[in-house]
Formats: structure tokens, C-alpha cells, sequence
């Protein structure tokens, strides 16, 4: 799957396969995905560079507001990469959201996360450290 962004830039999934990958499907419509965004910013600070957070926007039109939604409430460390015609929300099952999927280093799936988190909290680090001594992500 290959994403894009307003832009017009893109990136190829399979690309990131090598560190684990937090994959997380939104909308800028949908309030408990709005709700999450500021704890999946911290912990996309928290782990730079050993995880990847990588947030992919459901918004179907206007897709050049998502950038400016992320920015204006200071979500520095998202992406605004878009998924409007949801092919990947297609192609990996997803039916509501947000949807919160990881994958370990190989790309294969973990485990996925149905509605919105606290990714600050004990359980969301529960969650990952699962996998964090075997991906080096343990601080």
C-alpha cells in the first residue's frame, strides 16, 4: 500500500518494515480520534527513532485540511498521510475508528486497538512493552 499526503508525496508501507510500527487510522470528524491524537503525539516523541507512529486520516474530502487540523493544535510529531477513497482501511479490516494496529519490526501484525486510547497510559504501555525488549524500544 502506498499512502499520500496533499502534497501529492507518498510512501510505500512495505518501506518501513525494520522497526516496530504503530499504525493509526482517523478522522478529523471523529471525536474520540480527535481525543487520542495528543497522547499518540507524546508517545510518537517519547520512542523517535525506535518506533514509528504513523497516523493515516479517513477524511474523503477536503484532505488538505488534515496538515493544518494536525498543526493547529500542535501535533508536530504526526503525519498527515491520507487514506480518502480507505483502501487501507480496506485492506486491513478495518470498521470503525480509530483503529490502532501494531506491527513488530518484520511487519507482521500484533495486535490492533479498537476505539480510542490513552497511549500515555500504564495500559498502553503495557501493550507495547510486550514487545519493547524484543524491538529495543525499552528506555
Amino acid at each position: 500500500m502506498t499512502l499520500r499526503d496533499a502534497q501529492g508525496n507518498t510512501l510505500d508501507l512495505q518501506a518501513l518494515k525494520g522497526k516496530p510500527l504503530l499504525l493509526n487510522l482517523w478522522a478529523t470528524w471523529c471525536a474520540p480520534c480527535i481525543a487520542e491524537l495528543p497522547t499518540l503525539n507524546e508517545l510518537a516523541q517519547r520512542h523517535k527513532g525506535r518506533l514509528r507512529v504513523l497516523t493515516v486520516s479517513q477524511d474523503m474530502a477536503n484532505t488538505d485540511k488534515v496538515a493544518s487540523f494536525l498543526k493547529k493544535r500542535g501535533l508536530d510529531q504526526l503525519e498527515a498521510w491520507l487514506d480518502p477513497e480507505s483502501d487501507l482501511t480496506f485492506e486491513l479490516g478495518a470498521q470503525m475508528l480509530p483503529t490502532t494496529i501494531f506491527f513488530d519490526s518484520d511487519g507482521d501484525e500484533i495486535w490492533r486497538y479498537l476505539g480510542d486510547k490513552d497511549w500515555a497510559d500504564e495500559e498502553a504501555a503495557v501493550l507495547l512493552n510486550i514487545h519493547e525488549s524484543a524491538e529495543g524500544l525499552r528506555e
